[in-house]
C-alpha cells in the first residue's frame, strides 16, 4: 500500500537511493549513468527552436547580402585588402645662400628609412630656415605622418617646393598575411632646391654684433635686415634670440628634450622671428617720412630754422598745469636737413601738430603720409609670421580708450615716433627702400623676386632735401646723430632713434637705418636692439658700423653692394 502510494505520488523510497549509492562506482559517469535527468518540456523546446531559427536566418541574410546584393562591394575590398603599401620618401630639398654656401640639406639614416634633415651650425640662421616634423610610425609599423612638414621659417613657408612628392612600394598578401611575390612601385619625386637672397656671410656677422652688444649692455634681443632696395631681394634677415634647429629637428637625448622645453618656456621668445614679427615704437626714425610730408604740403619750406630751446609749452586753457614736450638736448636754430641730422624734436612736434605761427600737418596728414610710405601695412615678405604695425589717429585712440577724444599732445608725440606708434624692422626697410629708391615700395623676397611694387608718386627736389639731411647726419662730424657709420670706403645715408618704454621710461630700444651706396642706392638697413638700459649710450649704430667696416674690408666678396 505504501509503495502504491509512493509510486503514485512520485515519491522515491529511500531504500532505491541506498541501492543505487552501493553501486555508483559501477557506474560510467561519461555516459551519464547514475544521474538523472529531466526531459524538456514543450515551451522549453520551441523557445529554443525559434532562437536557433533566427540565428540561421540572420546568417543566411548576411550571406545572401554578400553574395548576391553587395557582391562587387566586397570584392573591391577584398581586392583592396589584399595590397599593402609602404612609403618611399623623397629627398627634401637642399637650400643654399647667394653664393652657393649649403645651408640646409639632408643625410640618410642607416637602420631606418627616414632622411635626417642638417642645418648649419653658424648662430643666425634658426628663425630663418626653420625646422622640420619627421614623419610618424605607430607601433604596428603604419606611418600615420607619411610626410616631412616644415614647421617654421622656410621650411614651412616652401613646404610644397622643398618637400616633393612621396612615392610608394606597392605588394600583395594571402589571406594569412603572407607577402606573395612581386611588387609595384610607384616612384617619389625630390623636392626643389632653393637657392635664397640670404649672404651667409652678412647673416652670420650681424648676428655676432647683435649678440655680443646684447650681452654686453643688458639689451633683451635684437633684430635687423637688409634688403635690396630696388628689386627687394632680402639679404639678411636676423633675430637675436634664437633656438636651435638641428635640435628642435633631431633631439633624441633628455638633455635635449629639456632644453627645448626651457625655450618654450622662455620670456625671451627664441622662436619669435623679431625681423618681421617684433612690433617696436620707431621713435625718431619716422622723422625723415614727417619732413617729406611737411615739405610736401608747403608747410615748411627746407631753409626755414626753427628755434629749439630744449622744449615746448603749451598753455592749458583749462587753469592746470601747463603741459611740456621736452627735446632731447638745446640745439638752437635748424632747418630741416640739420633737424633730421641732429633729430630735433622740436622741431619736428612743430611741423607736426603745429606752435605759433608754424602750422603742423595735423593727425590726418601724419596718417596720410605715413600709410604713403607703407607704414601699417603688409609686406607681403615670403616668411610666416609677419605682423602688421599701427599708425595713431582718431579712431584709433576712440577705439583703444574710453576718453577717446584726441588732443594737441597726442599729435606732438606722434610727430616724433611715440605714442601708439608701431612697426616691425621689415616694415621700416621697406618704408626706407621707397625713400632711397623714389619711385615704388617693393616686395621683400627672401627667394625669388616679385613684380608686385606699389608705384608712389614722390616729389624727388623734396625727396632729396630729405636724403641730404640723412647723409648730413652720417658726415657732421660735430653733432649729426649717427657720424659713426661715418666709414671710408663707402658713403652711407642713416638716421637713428630712440622710443622710450614703460611707465618710468627707464627702458629704451635702440634703432639705425639707413641705405648705401648714397649716390646710388643700393641696399637699405635697419637694425634694432630691443630693452636696453636708458643710461647706456651705445646702440644699434655700433652694430651696423661694425658691419659696415667689415664689409669695406672684404669688398671683394661683397662686390654686389657697391
Amino acid at each position: 500500500m505504501r509503495n502504491k502510494k509512493n509510486k503514485y505520488l512520485g515519491e522515491i523510497n529511500p531504500e532505491e537511493i541506498l541501492i543505487d549509492v552501493s553501486n555508483l562506482a559501477n557506474f560510467n559517469l561519461q555516459q551519464m549513468e547514475g544521474s538523472l535527468s529531466k526531459v524538456l518540456d514543450k515551451k522549453s523546446i520551441y523557445i529554443m527552436s525559434i532562437f536557433i531559427l533566427f540565428i540561421l536566418s540572420f546568417f543566411l541574410y548576411k550571406m545572401y547580402n554578400m553574395q548576391i546584393i553587395n557582391s562587387e562591394h566586397y570584392v573591391r575590398l577584398a581586392e583592396r585588402n589584399k595590397f599593402r603599401s609602404s612609403p618611399i620618401f623623397p629627398k627634401r630639398g637642399p637650400i643654399y645662400d647667394r653664393s652657393g654656401v649649403l645651408l640646409t640639406w639632408n643625410s640618410v639614416s642607416t637602420n631606418t628609412q627616414i632622411i635626417k634633415r642638417n642645418y648649419i651650425e653658424s648662430e643666425g640662421f634658426s628663425n630663418l630656415l626653420g625646422y622640420v616634423s619627421y614623419p610618424k610610425i605607430d607601433k604596428s609599423g603604419v606611418f600615420w605622418q607619411s610626410e616631412y612638414i616644415g614647421r617654421d621659417g622656410l621650411e614651412k613657408y616652401y613646404q610644397n617646393k622643398l618637400n616633393g612628392k612621396a612615392g610608394s612600394h606597392i605588394y600583395e598578401v594571402s589571406a594569412t598575411g603572407d607577402i606573395l611575390p612581386g611588387k609595384v612601385t610607384q616612384e617619389s619625386k625630390d623636392g626643389e632646391e632653393l637657392n635664397i637672397n640670404i649672404d651667409s656671410k652678412v647673416q652670420s656677422q650681424l648676428y655676432k654684433y647683435i649678440k655680443e652688444l646684447a650681452i654686453e649692455k643688458g639689451f633683451h634681443g635684437g633684430a635687423a635686415v637688409i634688403m635690396n632696395v630696388n628689386d627687394g631681394s632680402v639679404v639678411s634677415l636676423v633675430s637675436y634670440p634664437e633656438y636651435n634647429n638641428n635640435i628642435m629637428t633631431n633631439s633624441s637625448t633628455t638633455e635635449e628634450k629639456n632644453m627645448i622645453n626651457n625655450w618654450l618656456e622662455d620670456k625671451d621668445n627664441k622662436f619669435s622671428n623679431r625681423a618681421v614679427a617684433g612690433l617696436y615704437t620707431p621713435g625718431s626714425t619716422v622723422k625723415p617720412f614727417m619732413a617729406y610730408g611737411a615739405l610736401k604740403e608747403n608747410l615748411i619750406d627746407e631753409y626755414k630754422s626753427i628755434l629749439s630751446k630744449g622744449k615746448i609749452i603749451v598753455k592749458n586753457m583749462y587753469g592746470g598745469p601747463d603741459a611740456v614736450f621736452k627735446d632731447w638736448k638745446v640745439h638752437g636754430y635748424v632747418d630741416m636737413r640739420h633737424a633730421i641730422a641732429v633729430s630735433s624734436d622740436e622741431y619736428f612736434y612743430q611741423i607736426g601738430g603745429g606752435y605759433g605761427d608754424q602750422e603742423g600737418l595735423g593727425i590726418d596728414r601724419i596718417y596720410k603720409y605715413m600709410s604713403l610710405f607703407g607704414f601699417a601695412s603688409s609686406t607681403n615678405i615670403d616668411i610666416n609670421g609677419e605682423k602688421v604695425g599701427n599708425i595713431p589717429n582718431k579712431a584709433w585712440k576712440e577705439k583703444k580708450y574710453k576718453d577717446g577724444n584726441w588732443r594737441l599732445g597726442d599729435t606732438y608725440n606722434t610727430s616724433i615716433g611715440q605714442y601708439g606708434y608701431q612697426t616691425t624692422p621689415i616694415e621700416l626697410a621697406r618704408s626706407l627702400s621707397l625713400l632711397a629708391n623714389g619711385s615704388y615700395l617693393p616686395t621683400p623676397r627672401i627667394y625669388g623676386t616679385s613684380t608686385d611694387k606699389v608705384y608712389i608718386n614722390l616729389d624727388l627736389d623734396k625727396l632729396n632735401v630729405v636724403r641730404e639731411g640723412m647723409r648730413l647726419a652720417v658726415t657732421d662730424q660735430n653733432v649729426g646723430t649717427v657720424r659713426s657709420l661715418y666709414v671710408n670706403g663707402i658713403n652711407v645715408a642713416a638716421k637713428s632713434g630712440t622710443a622710450e618704454l614703460g611707465v618710468r621710461k627707464d627702458r629704451v630700444n635702440s634703432w639705425v637705418m639707413g641705405y648705401f651706396p648714397y649716390d646710388k642706392p643700393k641696399y637699405a638697413f635697419v637694425v634694432i636692439m630691443e630693452n636696453g638700459d636708458v643710461n647706456n649710450l651705445i646702440g644699434a649704430s655700433s652694430v651696423m658700423r661694425k658691419l659696415l667696416t667689415h664689409i669695406v674690408e672684404n669688398k671683394d666678396h661683397y662686390e654686389y653692394m657697391f
